[in-house]
C-alpha cells in the first residue's frame, strides 16, 4: 500500500463518515458471519429445517419434517461412512438449543452419534446430555431401508425423554443472530432518520425560497418606487427648465448624474440610498419652483424682462404708435428733419 493511499484512509477514519462507514462494515461482517456465511451445507440447512439428507441419501424430507415436526430435535442422514462426530461439530452455531441426531447407514444397522445442546456445561447437564444421546437412536435398527419410518421411531424416543424431564418440553425456536436484529433496527431507522431530515430539509428549503421571494418582491417595489419618484423629478426639472435658472440647470446635471447609478443599482441598501437621493433633488426642484413662482431665485432675469417690456410699452400706443409727450421733442425733430431736407 502506497504513502498516499493510506493518507487517504487516515483521512477518510478521521472523519464522521468515515467511522460510520467502518461501523456499517463491521456490523454487516459480523451479520454475515453469524448468519452462517463460513457455514458448510449441513450447517445452512439445518437453520431454519430440521432435518439434513446428504447428497445420494434417499429421504423424503418432506415427509421427515412432517414427522419431526417443532421439537427440538436435529436429525443429520449422513452417507454411509460420514464423520458423524464432525457432522455434529460443523453444525453447533446452527442448532443451539437442540438434540441432534446424526446417522447413516452401515450396513443392515444405523451408525449413530447424539450430541445433545440443550444444557449448560454444569456436572448434572453434563450427565443428562449423556443420557439422552444414548437414548434416542434406540429401535431405529428395524428400519433402515425405511428411513421416515426410523424417524417416527427416533421421535418416540424424543417424546419418552421430554415425559421423564431429561429433554425439556416445548418447540424449537428459530430466531435470526443478534446482528440482523441490529442490522434491521439500523434500517428502520435510517428511513425514519431520512424521512424526518427530508421533512426537516424541505421545509428550511421553503421557509429560504419564501424569504428569497419577498425579497424579490420587495427590491422589486423599491425599484418601482425609484423608478417613480425618478420621473417626477424628471418633470419638475422640464418645468423648471422653462426658467432658464443656473440653480435649475446644476439641478439638471445632478439629475443626469443620476441617472447612470439608478439603471445599475440591484441592492436594496444601493436602492435606498438612490431613493433618498432622488427625493432630496425634488425637494430641491420643489423648493426652485417655489421660488420661480414668487420672484425669488430667477428675480433678477425675471425683473429685467419685466421692466424692459414694461418701459417699451410705455412708449407707444396702444396701437403700436408711440407716445408724445410734449410738442417739443417732437417738433424739434420734424424741423430737423425738414431742415436736412432742404438742404
Amino acid at each position: 500500500m502506497t504513502g498516499d493511499v493510506r493518507r487517504r484512509l487516515r483521512r477518510l477514519v478521521g472523519t464522521a463518515f468515515g467511522r460510520a462507514a467502518l461501523a456499517c462494515l463491521a456490523l454487516a461482517g459480523w451479520a454475515l458471519w453469524s448468519g452462517g456465511l463460513f457455514d458448510g451445507p449441513a450447517a445452512r440447512q439445518v437453520r431454519a429445517s430440521s432435518v439434513y439428507a446428504a447428497p445420494g441419501v434417499d429421504l423424503d424430507r418432506a415427509a421427515a419434517e412432517r414427522v419431526i415436526g417443532n421439537r427440538r430435535l436435529v436429525v443429520l442422514m449422513m452417507k454411509p461412512g460420514a464423520d458423524l462426530p464432525g457432522a455434529c461439530d460443523d453444525t453447533e452455531r446452527a442448532t443451539q438449543g437442540t438434540l441432534v441426531l446424526a446417522m447413516s447407514r452401515d450396513g443392515d444397522d444405523w451408525d449413530t452419534y447424539g450430541c445433545s445442546r440443550l444444557g449448560s456445561d454444569s456436572p448434572r447437564d453434563i450427565g443428562r446430555s449423556m443420557v439422552v444421546e444414548t437414548m434416542i437412536g434406540q429401535g431405529a435398527d428395524a428400519f433402515v431401508d425405511r428411513p421416515v419410518e426410523a424417524l417416527k421411531v427416533i421421535v418416540l424416543n424424543y417424546d419418552k425423554l421430554v415425559r421423564t424431564g431429561l429433554v425439556p418440553d416445548g418447540g424449537r425456536t428459530i430466531s435470526p443472530s443478534l446482528p440482523r436484529y441490529l442490522l434491521a433496527g439500523g434500517a428502520l431507522g435510517g428511513v425514519v432518520a431520512g424521512a424526518a431530515m427530508l421533512w426537516w430539509g424541505g421545509r428550511r428549503a421553503g421557509r429560504l425560497a419564501d424569504a428569497r421571494r419577498a425579497g424579490r418582491d420587495a427590491r422589486a417595489d423599491e425599484r418601482a418606487a425609484l423608478g417613480a419618484a425618478t420621473a417626477v423629478l424628471a418633470q419638475q426639472i422640464i418645468d423648471l427648465d422653462a426658467t432658464g435658472s443656473p440653480a435649475g440647470r446644476r439641478l439638471a446635471g445632478d439629475y443626469v448624474g443620476l441617472l447612470d447609478e439608478v439603471s445599475g443599482a440591484d441592492a436594496g441598501d444601493s436602492v435606498g440610498r438612490l431613493r433618498e437621493r432622488v427625493e432630496e433633488l425634488s425637494r430641491r426642484a420643489a423648493d426652485l419652483a417655489d421660488d420661480a413662482a414668487s420672484g425669488r431665485g430667477v428675480g433678477g432675469a425675471s425683473g429685467r424682462s419685466a421692466g424692459g417690456a414694461s418701459g417699451r410699452s410705455s412708449g407707444r400706443r396702444p396701437g403700436g404708435v408711440p407716445r408724445q409727450s410734449g410738442g417739443g421733442p417732437a417738433g424739434k425733430g420734424r424741423a430737423r428733419t425738414r431742415g436736412r431736407g432742404r438742404r
